[in-house]
């Protein structure tokens, strides 16, 4: 790794898309959502009439999986985020994933990478690691407004019922992502607006810029 990586984790909705967006922008920095490449091998496999049990269909999606392509707005929507955390637990799947980020990771100049096991797993000496969670209910609210105004007519308790069976199913893998790394800096986004949370997070990115500025000196 030569450039200035950010690893940015979390659980779904707790504001690290939009952080790891924005951090991008500040430091002119090229971004990945990992999320988008699960989301699009879950519709992908679907919209072949694959069945998202079946592991080895998964893997074979995402071994063809054309990341130039995670524009679709279909990516986005609950349905492919349901889908999502349905092939996102096979080994297969994460490993056909993996180099791609790794790869995404390695540029000059640096880059922003959004996931949940980025600090872990995908770029471990990463100069600065945030993880950025809130509450389920948090989470829930800002999900919903954000389907709603794509609109889908959705409810709260639909939200929170799928953000919290998410939860209890990553947190049942033996391999959960759903923990930061040992370096990372947790930032609780619960009761911050996201202007404060992207502050927040620039505050902790700088700090990590320096030591790693000073550590190449």
């Amino acid at each position: 790794m030569s450039g200035f990586v950010i690893a940015v984790d979390g659980p779904a909705a707790s504001g690290k898309g939009t952080i790891a967006t924005r951090l991008g922008r500040d430091y002119g920095l090229p971004v990945l959502d990992t999320g988008l490449l699960y989301r699009a091998v879950g519709v992908t496999l679907a919209r072949q009439g694959g069945d998202l049990g079946d592991e080895a269909a998964a893997v074979a999606v995402a071994r063809r999986l054309n990341p130039a392509r995670l524009d679709d707005p279909a990516f986005r929507t609950r349905s492919a985020g349901e889908a999502a955390s349905r092939v996102a637990p096979y080994p297969g799947v994460r490993e056909a994933l993996r180099e791609f980020q790794r790869t995404f990771a390695k540029q000059a100049g640096g880059a922003v990478i959004d996931g949940r096991d980025i600090g872990t797993v995908i770029v471990p000496d990463a100069p600065a690691k945030l993880y950025v969670t809130a509450s389920a209910e948090a989470r829930a609210r800002r999900r919903m407004l954000q389907l709603q105004a794509d609109g889908e007519p959705v409810t709260f308790e639909e939200i929170l019922a799928d953000i919290e069976t998410r939860d209890a199913r990553d947190a049942g893998r033996a391999d959960s992502p759903m923990r930061p790394a040992v370096d990372a800096v947790l930032l609780d986004t619960t009761e911050m607006t996201i202007s404060a949370a992207a502050d927040a997070a620039r505050r902790i990115v700088e700090q990590a810029r320096g030591r790693w500025e000073q550590s190449r000196a």
